[in-house]
């Protein structure tokens, strides 16, 4: 494993010396493998894995050592994949995520565990996730628990705490915590004769017919594309007055703040609700409108926390278990809290926004 390991950092480094420096060793022990390498492996397969050239060149590649190193290549990360998902089964390590606007929800959850984790050794490491990439995440194996949104129909039913969405064949392999789910709405700094209701007889919201004569702030990726792919069809932009591309919502806000450009915005419910109430400070100044779904298929956003269907979630002292419990009794404690508030007045929602 040792010489593979050599034998790939000299071929994606260039020289011995690049792979010495990379590996942390003397290059003369880099030398010595590669000769041996080079010697065996190459008197077996008939040619040599590489030529040496003049001081301080790259070595060059025969087609035998190109395909060796690329075959070493797929035999270490075949390891790493199996050790991590060794260490992942057996509670040794935990690897979560969040898109930014549940970050506080979840980092609450492991601020309950985390001292069990340290004592126990479980190595915890976070990411930041994307909301169009939620699922494949998970998909991937890259984590084992997110919290974040993804796009159902909104035919689908209602999630259980701890089962799958059974409705939506995509959710058919995970464990979803439904927390909320909603439409979407405008964030908007245009003046109101510029959005006219497009004959809408309520007088209220803007349909998504008339979203495509709108200048909008749309985002590259993430779980808008997906949204308005799912009304206008995979060439939605040749449609649409795109005012300006975002990587972010916290940059398209900004952006619509500075009254540098004058367009709306397509948000989920939830972030239109936080707008409103102030809660969202990169968005001050700007009002929301409702979206009215006049077109297409309905579409609904759904936030919450998912994880693989695997054995190890039956195991309640399984760091994906421990953590996915405490998620359960926080949101309990918040339906909780805000049934009680709703009884008396009403108050900002303290769940995720998305």
């Amino acid at each position: 494993m040792d010489q593979l390991r050599t034998l790939l950092a000299v071929y994606e480094e260039g020289t011995a010396l690049g792979a010495a420096r990379r590996l942390g060793r003397e290059q003369s022990s880099i030398q010595k493998q590669l000769d041996t390498m080079n010697r065996k492996l190459g008197d077996h397969c008939g040619e040599p894995l590489l030529r040496k050239r003049g001081r301080g060149e790259r070595v060059h590649f025969t087609r035998t050592g190109e395909e060796l190193a690329r075959l070493a290549r797929g035999t270490l990360d075949g390891w790493r994949e199996g050790l991590d998902t060794a260490r992942r089964r057996r509670g040794r390590s935990l690897r979560v995520g969040s898109t930014r606007y549940t970050l506080g929800y979840l980092l609450n959850a492991v601020e309950q565990v985390n001292d069990r984790f340290t004592r126990e050794g479980v190595e915890l490491t976070m990411a930041h996730v994307r909301s169009g990439a939620v699922l494949e995440k998970l998909r991937s194996h890259e984590l084992d628990l997110v919290c974040g949104s993804i796009l159902v129909s909104a035919s689908a039913g209602a999630a259980e705490t701890t089962a799958a969405v059974g409705h939506d064949v995509a959710l058919g392999g995970y464990e979803v915590m439904e927390w909320r789910r909603g439409g979407f709405c405008l964030a908007t700094n245009q003046p109101d004769g510029d959005l006219t209701q497009d004959g809408r007889p309520d007088g209220v919201g803007v349909g998504v017919r008339a979203l495509p004569r709108l200048p909008l702030v749309v985002s590259t990726d993430g779980l808008i594309p997906g949204v308005l792919r799912g009304w206008f069809g995979p060439e939605y932009r040749r449609r649409m007055r795109i005012a300006a591309e975002i990587d972010s919502a916290h940059y398209g806000f900004e952006l619509l703040s500075s009254r540098v450009l004058y367009g709306s915005m397509l948000v989920t419910q939830g972030i239109g609700e936080a707008i409103t109430e102030g809660r969202l400070p990169e968005a001050q100044g700007l009002r929301t409108l409702p979206l009215v779904e006049d077109m297409g298929s309905e579409q609904r956003v759904l936030v919450g926390a998912f994880r693989r269907r695997e054995p190890e979630n039956r195991d309640p002292d399984h760091p994906v278990s421990l953590l996915w419990e405490e998620l359960a009794r926080r949101h309990a404690r918040i339906r909780a809290e805000k049934r009680v508030s709703a009884d008396r007045e009403p108050v900002p929602a303290v769940a995720p926004v998305c």
